[in-house]
């Protein structure tokens, strides 16, 4: 009913559609535009150039090695025979990548209160990074967040939803 709930977050989203198209069209200024002595004219496109290679060189360190997920069974945080598998492929790739730090993501289905899927993928997290330790990388570059059933895979309610929901994912950094 009140039509100025709405009003911050549809600005915002304009917001954000008019900077990526904007950064989208400096680097063509850039190359097309003569130099001018005005700085505001000059400036802009070397500060969006700036933008785009640091939003580059953070979107390849984040994605300059990949880890694969892992599921658990209804209500477990214990690692099953295959999540194990994995996670040794990960730890791997770890160890070739000493400097890469990790977040661990617990993830849950929306089947209990919000505080029980809060504390259950904490667990989870927990459960994959003792699993990690052990596997020899080390505890410093390891951290957990629990996301409860916030950012579900499929928001559908079926069982193969909440399986696919109840996971542990990796997010690495430099």
């Amino acid at each position: 009913m009140n039509q100025t709930a709405g009003k911050p977050v549809i600005l915002l989203v304009l917001l954000c559609v008019a900077l990526i198209s904007g950064c989208a069209k400096e680097p063509v200024q850039v190359t097309t535009a003569p130099e001018t002595e005005s700085t505001s004219t000059s400036q802009a496109p070397e500060v969006a150039e700036e933008v785009l290679e640091s939003t580059t060189n953070a979107e390849s360190t984040v994605l300059r090695i990949s880890l694969e997920r892992i599921h658990f069974d209804f209500d477990q945080f214990t690692l099953t025979d295959q999540a194990r598998q994995v996670l040794a492929k990960n730890a791997d790739a770890l160890k070739n990548e000493p400097d890469m730090k990790v977040v661990i993501e617990g993830h849950c289905d929306e089947r209990g209160s919000d505080e029980y899927n809060l504390a259950l993928g904490e667990r989870r997290a927990q459960s994959v990074k003792q699993y990690l330790v052990s596997l020899g990388v080390a505890a410093e570059r390891l951290d957990t967040i629990s996301y409860g059933e916030e950012l579900p895979t499929d928001p559908s309610a079926t069982d193969l939803a909440w399986s696919l929901n109840r996971r542990a994912e990796f997010k690495t950094f430099n």
